[in-house]
Protein backbone atom coordinates (compact mmCIF):
# COMPACT_ATOMS: atom_id res chain seq x y z
CA UNK A 1 0.00 0.00 0.00
CA UNK A 2 1.59 3.15 -1.13
CA UNK A 3 0.91 6.81 -1.54
CA UNK A 4 2.57 8.61 -4.62
CA UNK A 5 2.29 12.60 -4.46
CA UNK A 6 -1.06 12.76 -2.35
CA UNK A 7 -2.73 16.35 -2.43
CA UNK A 8 -3.77 15.14 1.44
CA UNK A 9 -3.52 11.61 3.14
CA UNK A 10 -6.24 10.09 5.20
CA UNK A 11 -3.16 9.81 8.08
CA UNK A 12 -5.78 7.58 10.67
CA UNK A 13 -6.24 5.40 8.22
CA UNK A 14 -2.45 4.41 7.14
CA UNK A 15 -1.24 4.15 10.62
CA UNK A 16 -4.22 1.78 11.38
CA UNK A 17 -3.67 -0.37 8.72
CA UNK A 18 0.33 -0.60 9.70
CA UNK A 19 -1.26 -1.31 13.57
CA UNK A 20 -3.44 -4.19 11.90
CA UNK A 21 -0.42 -5.48 10.02
CA UNK A 22 1.51 -5.35 13.41
CA UNK A 23 -0.97 -6.45 15.82
CA UNK A 24 -1.10 -9.91 13.49
CA UNK A 25 2.15 -10.81 14.53
CA UNK A 26 3.73 -11.46 11.42
CA UNK A 27 6.87 -8.82 11.53
CA UNK A 28 8.13 -10.71 14.64
CA UNK A 29 9.86 -13.49 13.52
CA UNK A 30 13.34 -13.39 12.81
CA UNK A 31 12.76 -14.92 8.99
CA UNK A 32 10.73 -11.94 8.56
CA UNK A 33 12.75 -9.36 9.31
CA UNK A 34 15.71 -10.96 7.08
CA UNK A 35 13.70 -10.97 4.34
CA UNK A 36 12.66 -7.23 4.76
CA UNK A 37 16.89 -6.75 5.12
CA UNK A 38 17.50 -8.68 1.83
CA UNK A 39 14.94 -7.23 -0.01
CA UNK A 40 16.66 -4.15 0.93
CA UNK A 41 19.93 -5.47 -0.31
CA UNK A 42 18.42 -6.61 -3.56
CA UNK A 43 17.21 -3.04 -4.22
CA UNK A 44 20.12 -1.30 -3.61
CA UNK A 45 21.90 -3.43 -6.24
CA UNK A 46 19.14 -4.06 -8.67
CA UNK A 47 18.08 0.08 -8.85
CA UNK A 48 21.70 1.30 -7.94
CA UNK A 49 21.61 3.17 -11.92
CA UNK A 50 17.80 4.46 -10.99
CA UNK A 51 19.19 5.82 -7.80
CA UNK A 52 22.26 7.41 -8.63
CA UNK A 53 20.32 9.17 -11.35
CA UNK A 54 17.83 10.27 -9.26
CA UNK A 55 20.15 11.81 -6.71
CA UNK A 56 21.84 13.24 -9.58
CA UNK A 57 18.42 15.09 -10.80
CA UNK A 58 18.11 16.22 -7.43
CA UNK A 59 21.34 17.11 -5.92
CA UNK A 60 23.93 17.22 -9.02
CA UNK A 61 25.82 14.92 -7.08
CA UNK A 62 28.59 13.06 -8.84
CA UNK A 63 28.45 9.42 -9.14
CA UNK A 64 31.12 8.43 -6.88
CA UNK A 65 29.73 10.23 -4.53
CA UNK A 66 26.35 9.02 -5.06
CA UNK A 67 28.10 5.31 -4.48
CA UNK A 68 29.80 6.05 -1.47
CA UNK A 69 27.57 7.92 0.49
CA UNK A 70 23.75 7.16 -0.45
CA UNK A 71 24.20 3.26 -2.04
CA UNK A 72 27.73 1.98 -0.84
CA UNK A 73 27.02 2.92 2.85
CA UNK A 74 23.54 1.47 3.02
CA UNK A 75 24.89 -1.57 1.79
CA UNK A 76 27.43 -1.75 3.93
CA UNK A 77 24.71 -0.45 6.87
CA UNK A 78 22.04 -3.99 5.64
CA UNK A 79 24.64 -6.31 5.33
CA UNK A 80 25.49 -5.76 9.18
CA UNK A 81 21.99 -5.74 10.29
CA UNK A 82 21.48 -8.82 8.54
CA UNK A 83 25.13 -10.77 9.98
CA UNK A 84 23.80 -9.34 12.90
CA UNK A 85 20.35 -9.66 14.00
CA UNK A 86 19.43 -13.03 14.81
CA UNK A 87 22.11 -12.03 18.31
CA UNK A 88 20.64 -9.45 18.81
CA UNK A 89 16.84 -10.81 18.79
CA UNK A 90 17.82 -13.51 21.53
CA UNK A 91 17.18 -12.87 25.01
CA UNK A 92 20.32 -11.70 27.28
CA UNK A 93 20.80 -13.94 30.67
CA UNK A 94 20.99 -11.49 33.65
CA UNK A 95 22.38 -12.38 37.67
CA UNK A 96 19.80 -12.21 40.28
CA UNK A 97 20.48 -11.15 43.42
CA UNK A 98 20.36 -14.01 46.67
CA UNK A 99 16.96 -11.69 47.67
CA UNK A 100 15.49 -13.35 44.60
CA UNK A 101 16.61 -17.09 44.51
CA UNK A 102 16.17 -19.24 43.29
CA UNK A 103 14.79 -16.89 40.17
CA UNK A 104 16.04 -16.37 36.39
CA UNK A 105 15.88 -13.00 34.74
CA UNK A 106 16.55 -12.18 31.51
CA UNK A 107 16.04 -8.88 29.18
CA UNK A 108 13.81 -9.44 25.66
CA UNK A 109 14.05 -7.26 23.20
CA UNK A 110 10.71 -6.76 21.41
CA UNK A 111 9.30 -4.13 18.41
CA UNK A 112 7.84 -0.98 19.78
CA UNK A 113 5.46 -0.92 16.84
CA UNK A 114 4.93 1.22 14.15
CA UNK A 115 7.12 3.72 13.68
CA UNK A 116 7.65 7.17 11.74
CA UNK A 117 10.42 7.96 9.69
CA UNK A 118 10.62 11.25 8.53
CA UNK A 119 13.97 11.43 5.98
CA UNK A 120 15.84 14.87 5.06
CA UNK A 121 16.66 15.71 1.14
CA UNK A 122 20.82 16.09 1.27
CA UNK A 123 21.01 12.37 1.58
CA UNK A 124 17.46 11.02 0.71
CA UNK A 125 18.74 7.56 -0.17
CA UNK A 126 20.58 6.21 2.89
CA UNK A 127 18.68 8.78 5.72
CA UNK A 128 15.90 6.95 4.18
CA UNK A 129 16.67 3.28 4.31
CA UNK A 130 19.18 3.00 6.92
CA UNK A 131 16.34 3.72 10.10
CA UNK A 132 13.96 2.03 7.53
CA UNK A 133 16.23 -0.94 7.71
CA UNK A 134 16.91 -0.92 11.64
CA UNK A 135 13.32 -0.76 12.30
CA UNK A 136 12.47 -3.86 10.09
CA UNK A 137 15.01 -5.43 11.84
CA UNK A 138 13.52 -4.68 15.19
CA UNK A 139 10.69 -6.21 13.99
CA UNK A 140 8.41 -3.05 13.28
CA UNK A 141 6.26 -1.55 10.77
CA UNK A 142 7.20 1.81 9.37
CA UNK A 143 5.33 4.73 7.73
CA UNK A 144 7.92 6.25 5.71
CA UNK A 145 8.10 10.20 4.70
CA UNK A 146 10.77 10.62 2.11
CA UNK A 147 11.85 14.58 1.15
CA UNK A 148 9.91 16.07 -0.91
CA UNK A 149 12.79 18.44 -1.56
CA UNK A 150 14.45 15.38 -3.08
CA UNK A 151 11.15 15.05 -5.96
CA UNK A 152 13.17 12.46 -8.20
CA UNK A 153 14.30 10.49 -5.01
CA UNK A 154 11.46 10.42 -3.40
CA UNK A 155 9.56 9.12 -6.22
CA UNK A 156 12.35 6.38 -6.89
CA UNK A 157 11.50 5.28 -3.02
CA UNK A 158 7.99 5.16 -3.30
CA UNK A 159 8.42 3.69 -6.68
CA UNK A 160 10.66 0.77 -5.60
CA UNK A 161 9.95 0.32 -2.01
CA UNK A 162 6.59 -1.38 -2.71
CA UNK A 163 8.63 -4.54 -4.75
CA UNK A 164 11.08 -5.33 -2.02
CA UNK A 165 9.52 -5.20 0.73
CA UNK A 166 6.52 -6.04 2.53
CA UNK A 167 3.90 -3.29 1.02
CA UNK A 168 1.52 -3.98 4.02
CA UNK A 169 4.53 -3.14 6.70
CA UNK A 170 5.84 -0.07 4.79
CA UNK A 171 3.62 2.22 3.58
CA UNK A 172 5.43 5.04 1.65
CA UNK A 173 4.00 8.59 2.01
CA UNK A 174 5.24 11.71 -0.67
CA UNK A 175 4.65 15.29 0.35
CA UNK A 176 5.46 18.19 2.08
CA UNK A 177 4.28 20.09 5.45
CA UNK A 178 0.63 19.44 5.07
CA UNK A 179 1.43 15.28 4.65
CA UNK A 180 4.32 15.78 7.37
CA UNK A 181 1.42 17.46 9.39
CA UNK A 182 -0.96 14.65 8.89
CA UNK A 183 1.25 12.25 10.00
CA UNK A 184 2.37 13.73 13.26
CA UNK A 185 -1.24 14.58 14.40
CA UNK A 186 -1.12 10.40 14.85
CA UNK A 187 0.06 8.25 17.85
CA UNK A 188 3.24 6.22 16.68
CA UNK A 189 5.37 3.88 18.43
CA UNK A 190 8.63 5.83 17.75
CA UNK A 191 9.22 8.74 15.65
CA UNK A 192 12.95 8.94 13.77
CA UNK A 193 13.88 12.53 12.71
CA UNK A 194 16.66 13.90 10.19
CA UNK A 195 16.67 17.25 9.53
CA UNK A 196 16.80 20.89 11.11
CA UNK A 197 16.84 21.76 14.99
CA UNK A 198 14.26 23.67 14.03
CA UNK A 199 12.12 21.23 13.15
CA UNK A 200 13.55 18.60 15.55
CA UNK A 201 11.64 20.71 18.18
CA UNK A 202 8.07 20.35 15.87
CA UNK A 203 8.91 16.51 15.97
CA UNK A 204 9.32 16.35 19.43
CA UNK A 205 6.56 18.73 20.59
CA UNK A 206 4.52 16.33 18.71
CA UNK A 207 5.56 13.16 20.05
CA UNK A 208 5.68 14.50 23.28
CA UNK A 209 1.64 14.33 22.97
CA UNK A 210 1.45 10.68 23.05
CA UNK A 211 4.52 10.31 24.92
CA UNK A 212 6.42 9.03 21.69
CA UNK A 213 10.01 8.27 21.76
CA UNK A 214 12.07 9.65 19.15
CA UNK A 215 15.55 9.91 17.75
CA UNK A 216 16.43 13.26 16.36
CA UNK A 217 19.27 13.60 14.12
CA UNK A 218 19.84 17.25 13.62
CA UNK A 219 22.57 19.15 13.16
CA UNK A 220 24.64 22.65 14.18
CA UNK A 221 27.61 23.89 13.43
CA UNK A 222 30.61 21.48 13.56
CA UNK A 223 33.98 22.93 14.13
CA UNK A 224 37.27 22.15 13.17
CA UNK A 225 40.41 22.65 15.39
CA UNK A 226 43.74 22.37 13.88
CA UNK A 227 46.48 22.34 16.34
CA UNK A 228 50.36 23.88 15.23
CA UNK A 229 51.51 20.20 15.15
CA UNK A 230 49.01 18.78 12.56
CA UNK A 231 50.38 17.84 9.70
CA UNK A 232 48.99 20.90 7.24
CA UNK A 233 48.85 18.99 4.02
CA UNK A 234 47.06 16.04 5.02
CA UNK A 235 44.84 18.36 7.58
CA UNK A 236 43.79 20.45 4.48
CA UNK A 237 43.21 17.62 1.80
CA UNK A 238 40.74 15.50 4.55
CA UNK A 239 38.78 19.22 5.61
CA UNK A 240 38.57 20.21 2.22
CA UNK A 241 36.83 16.65 1.08
CA UNK A 242 34.71 16.33 4.48
CA UNK A 243 33.72 19.82 3.93
CA UNK A 244 32.74 20.37 0.03
CA UNK A 245 31.21 16.40 -0.30
CA UNK A 246 28.12 16.75 -1.45
CA UNK A 247 28.60 21.12 -2.10
CA UNK A 248 29.17 21.39 1.54
CA UNK A 249 25.19 19.90 1.97
CA UNK A 250 26.31 17.58 5.12
CA UNK A 251 25.48 17.46 8.23
CA UNK A 252 28.35 16.91 10.06
CA UNK A 253 30.72 18.27 7.30
CA UNK A 254 32.80 20.97 9.05
CA UNK A 255 31.12 24.17 9.50
CA UNK A 256 34.11 26.26 10.47
CA UNK A 257 37.53 25.81 11.48
CA UNK A 258 39.53 27.85 14.22
CA UNK A 259 43.64 27.05 13.50
CA UNK A 260 46.26 28.13 15.60
CA UNK A 261 47.40 31.42 15.00
CA UNK A 262 50.84 30.33 14.11
CA UNK A 263 49.72 28.26 10.83
CA UNK A 264 46.32 29.77 9.76
CA UNK A 265 47.49 31.44 7.03
CA UNK A 266 49.95 28.10 6.16
CA UNK A 267 46.54 26.31 6.37
CA UNK A 268 44.47 28.95 4.22
CA UNK A 269 46.95 28.60 1.45
CA UNK A 270 46.66 24.75 1.33
CA UNK A 271 43.21 24.52 1.77
CA UNK A 272 43.04 26.65 -1.77
CA UNK A 273 45.37 25.01 -3.50
CA UNK A 274 43.47 21.70 -2.58
CA UNK A 275 40.26 22.96 -3.61
CA UNK A 276 42.15 23.78 -7.37
CA UNK A 277 43.23 20.21 -7.29
CA UNK A 278 39.67 18.84 -6.30
CA UNK A 279 37.86 21.04 -8.83
CA UNK A 280 39.94 22.54 -11.08
CA UNK A 281 40.05 26.26 -11.96
CA UNK A 282 36.24 26.39 -12.99
CA UNK A 283 34.61 24.39 -10.26
CA UNK A 284 31.26 24.65 -12.10
CA UNK A 285 32.68 22.78 -14.88
CA UNK A 286 34.20 19.93 -12.49
CA UNK A 287 32.33 16.75 -12.64
CA UNK A 288 32.85 16.10 -9.09
CA UNK A 289 31.29 19.02 -7.87
CA UNK A 290 27.63 19.09 -7.04
CA UNK A 291 24.78 21.43 -6.86
CA UNK A 292 22.66 23.02 -4.00
CA UNK A 293 19.15 21.51 -3.60
CA UNK A 294 16.57 24.92 -4.57
CA UNK A 295 16.84 28.23 -5.31
CA UNK A 296 15.66 29.19 -1.69
CA UNK A 297 18.78 27.23 -0.04
CA UNK A 298 21.15 28.82 -2.69
CA UNK A 299 19.55 32.07 -1.91
CA UNK A 300 20.45 31.81 1.69
CA UNK A 301 24.11 31.03 1.15
CA UNK A 302 24.28 34.00 -0.76
CA UNK A 303 22.89 36.06 2.31
CA UNK A 304 25.68 34.34 4.13
CA UNK A 305 28.43 35.33 2.02
CA UNK A 306 27.11 39.32 2.31
CA UNK A 307 26.89 39.84 5.56
CA UNK A 308 30.15 39.66 7.76
CA UNK A 309 31.26 36.87 6.58
CA UNK A 310 35.27 38.25 6.22
CA UNK A 311 37.84 38.03 3.33
CA UNK A 312 36.88 35.49 0.48
CA UNK A 313 40.05 34.10 -0.36
CA UNK A 314 38.76 31.72 -2.90
CA UNK A 315 34.97 31.20 -4.54
CA UNK A 316 32.30 33.12 -3.27
CA UNK A 317 30.54 33.13 -7.08
CA UNK A 318 27.25 32.22 -7.16
CA UNK A 319 25.13 31.24 -10.66
CA UNK A 320 21.13 30.82 -9.65
CA UNK A 321 20.59 29.12 -13.04
CA UNK A 322 22.71 26.71 -12.57
CA UNK A 323 22.16 26.21 -8.72
CA UNK A 324 25.64 27.07 -7.98
CA UNK A 325 27.98 28.12 -5.23
CA UNK A 326 31.77 28.23 -5.69
CA UNK A 327 33.49 26.28 -2.82
CA UNK A 328 34.54 29.06 -0.64
CA UNK A 329 36.96 29.86 2.23
CA UNK A 330 37.15 33.11 3.81
CA UNK A 331 38.88 34.28 6.85
CA UNK A 332 38.42 36.50 9.70
CA UNK A 333 34.80 36.55 9.95
CA UNK A 334 32.50 38.31 12.73
CA UNK A 335 31.55 36.51 15.19
CA UNK A 336 28.49 37.39 15.44
CA UNK A 337 28.07 37.31 11.69
CA UNK A 338 25.10 34.71 10.27
CA UNK A 339 27.83 32.77 8.75
CA UNK A 340 29.58 32.05 12.29
CA UNK A 341 25.73 31.79 14.15
CA UNK A 342 23.79 29.54 11.35
CA UNK A 343 24.52 26.37 10.24
CA UNK A 344 26.05 26.96 6.74
CA UNK A 345 24.92 23.78 4.79
CA UNK A 346 26.55 24.77 2.15
CA UNK A 347 30.48 25.11 0.29
CA UNK A 348 31.77 28.13 2.54
CA UNK A 349 34.03 27.22 4.73
CA UNK A 350 35.10 30.33 7.39
CA UNK A 351 38.40 29.79 9.00
CA UNK A 352 39.90 31.87 12.42
CA UNK A 353 42.63 32.24 14.11
CA UNK A 354 42.61 31.19 17.86
CA UNK A 355 45.68 30.97 20.20
CA UNK A 356 45.67 27.21 21.18
CA UNK A 357 43.48 24.39 22.18
CA UNK A 358 42.59 26.91 25.18
CA UNK A 359 40.67 29.61 22.93
CA UNK A 360 39.44 26.74 20.56
CA UNK A 361 37.57 24.59 23.25
CA UNK A 362 35.95 28.37 24.75
CA UNK A 363 35.04 28.90 21.67
CA UNK A 364 33.19 25.53 21.21
CA UNK A 365 31.72 25.12 24.51
CA UNK A 366 30.32 28.91 24.80
CA UNK A 367 28.17 27.33 22.19
CA UNK A 368 25.27 24.74 20.89
CA UNK A 369 26.99 21.38 21.13
CA UNK A 370 27.47 20.59 17.85
CA UNK A 371 26.66 16.53 16.10
CA UNK A 372 30.49 16.36 15.27
CA UNK A 373 33.77 18.08 15.74
CA UNK A 374 37.19 17.54 13.97
CA UNK A 375 40.66 17.82 15.62
CA UNK A 376 44.01 18.06 13.92
CA UNK A 377 46.98 17.37 15.56
CA UNK A 378 50.39 15.44 16.40
CA UNK A 379 50.25 16.22 19.54
CA UNK A 380 48.36 13.70 21.88
CA UNK A 381 48.05 16.26 24.75
CA UNK A 382 46.46 18.51 22.02
CA UNK A 383 43.81 15.74 21.09
CA UNK A 384 43.18 15.19 24.19
CA UNK A 385 42.37 18.32 25.74
CA UNK A 386 39.90 19.48 22.87
CA UNK A 387 38.08 15.48 22.66
CA UNK A 388 37.90 16.05 26.79
CA UNK A 389 37.09 19.40 26.98
CA UNK A 390 34.23 19.58 24.67
CA UNK A 391 30.75 18.12 24.37
CA UNK A 392 30.02 17.03 20.61
CA UNK A 393 27.85 13.68 19.24
CA UNK A 394 30.60 12.65 17.42
CA UNK A 395 34.63 13.01 17.51
CA UNK A 396 36.63 12.48 14.59
CA UNK A 397 40.59 12.79 14.79
CA UNK A 398 42.79 13.53 11.90
CA UNK A 399 39.98 12.76 9.65
CA UNK A 400 36.46 14.62 9.02
CA UNK A 401 33.39 12.39 8.29
CA UNK A 402 34.50 8.68 8.63
CA UNK A 403 33.41 8.49 11.89
CA UNK A 404 29.71 7.65 10.33
CA UNK A 405 31.00 4.57 8.72
CA UNK A 406 31.87 1.90 11.12
CA UNK A 407 28.67 0.04 11.98
CA UNK A 408 29.51 -0.32 16.06
CA UNK A 409 30.18 3.24 16.58
CA UNK A 410 26.50 4.88 17.32
CA UNK A 411 25.91 7.88 15.45
CA UNK A 412 23.60 10.59 16.57
CA UNK A 413 23.67 13.98 18.43
CA UNK A 414 23.70 16.22 21.90
CA UNK A 415 21.74 19.18 23.17
CA UNK A 416 20.96 21.05 19.86
CA UNK A 417 22.41 18.58 17.87
CA UNK A 418 19.83 16.09 18.60
CA UNK A 419 19.10 13.13 20.48
CA UNK A 420 19.35 8.99 20.75
CA UNK A 421 21.47 7.37 18.15
CA UNK A 422 21.48 4.49 15.09
CA UNK A 423 23.94 2.16 13.39
CA UNK A 424 24.44 -1.32 14.27
CA UNK A 425 23.27 -2.43 17.33
CA UNK A 426 22.29 1.12 18.22
CA UNK A 427 19.42 1.28 15.10
CA UNK A 428 18.13 -1.88 16.29
CA UNK A 429 17.74 -0.40 20.33
CA UNK A 430 16.34 2.29 19.11
CA UNK A 431 13.04 0.80 17.69
CA UNK A 432 13.33 -2.23 20.11
CA UNK A 433 12.39 -2.05 24.01
CA UNK A 434 14.10 -4.28 26.14
CA UNK A 435 11.44 -5.89 28.47
CA UNK A 436 12.59 -6.98 31.93
CA UNK A 437 11.41 -10.19 32.70
CA UNK A 438 12.27 -11.89 36.03
CA UNK A 439 10.89 -15.82 36.29
CA UNK A 440 10.39 -18.02 40.22
CA UNK A 441 9.45 -21.48 40.69
CA UNK A 442 6.15 -21.87 42.99
CA UNK A 443 8.53 -23.29 45.31
CA UNK A 444 9.78 -22.37 47.28
CA UNK A 445 7.38 -19.85 48.94
CA UNK A 446 9.15 -18.45 52.21
CA UNK A 447 6.04 -17.44 54.80
CA UNK A 448 8.45 -14.99 56.29
CA UNK A 449 7.79 -12.70 53.22
CA UNK A 450 4.53 -11.54 53.87
CA UNK A 451 2.54 -9.96 56.75
CA UNK A 452 2.60 -10.05 59.64
CA UNK A 453 6.45 -9.09 59.87
CA UNK A 454 8.88 -9.72 62.26
CA UNK A 455 11.31 -7.90 63.91
CA UNK A 456 13.99 -11.15 63.43
CA UNK A 457 13.11 -11.31 59.54
CA UNK A 458 13.82 -7.67 59.20
CA UNK A 459 16.79 -8.08 61.16
CA UNK A 460 18.16 -10.57 58.60
CA UNK A 461 16.81 -8.55 55.80
CA UNK A 462 18.65 -5.11 56.95
CA UNK A 463 21.97 -7.40 57.27
CA UNK A 464 21.70 -8.58 53.79
CA UNK A 465 21.01 -5.53 52.15
CA UNK A 466 23.04 -3.02 53.77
Amino acid sequence: MTTTQPATIDAPVLNKSLRATFDSGRTRPLAWRQQQLAGLRRMMVEADTELTDALRQDLGRPSMEAFAADIGHTKAELRHLAKHVARWVKPKKVRVPMTVAPATGWVQPEPLGVALVIAPWNYPIQLLIEPLAAALAAGNCVLAKPSELAPACSAALARLLPRYVDPEAVIVVEGGVEETTALLGERWDHIFFTGSTAVGRVIAEAAAKHLTPTVLELGGKSPTYVHASADLDVAARRIAWGKFFNAGQTCIAPDYVLADRSIRDALVDKLAHQLESFYGPDPKGSASFGRIVNERHLERLERLLADGAGTIVTGGVVDRGERFVAPTITVDPRPDSPVMQEEIFGPILPVLAVDGPEEAKAFVTTRAKPLALYVFAGDDAAIDSVVDGTSSGGVCINQTIMHLLPADLPFGGVGDSGMGAYHGKAGFDAFSHHKSVLRKPVKPDLKILYPPYRGSVERVFRKILR
